[in-house]
């Protein structure tokens, strides 16, 4: 799904910037903005595999990503952002 691929790429983001150092707030905000999309597109996701006609035509093995991806941005926002 299209929506998967957005938020791993997101999260992706999140996890390769590297503040400099504690003066650097240009890059918390970029973590801070790419783990908010991430949760976001996450949630767009997961509410569209919710539905019982989508989790029936694909498995509830889709729930996962939403999930996983989810899970790691809000990690790193607490941590690092």
């Amino acid at each position: 799904m299209i929506l998967h691929l957005l938020a791993a790429w997101c999260c992706y983001t999140a996890l390769a910037i590297r503040p400099s150092g504690s003066w650097d707030d240009d890059a918390r905000g970029g973590i801070v903005l790419a783990c908010a999309l991430t949760i976001a597109v996450s949630a767009l996701a997961l509410l569209i595999t919710v539905v019982p006609s989508v989790r029936r035509a694909m498995g509830p093995w889709w729930l996962a990503p939403p999930l996983i991806l989810g899970a790691v941005a809000a990690v790193r926002w607490a941590l690092g952002g």
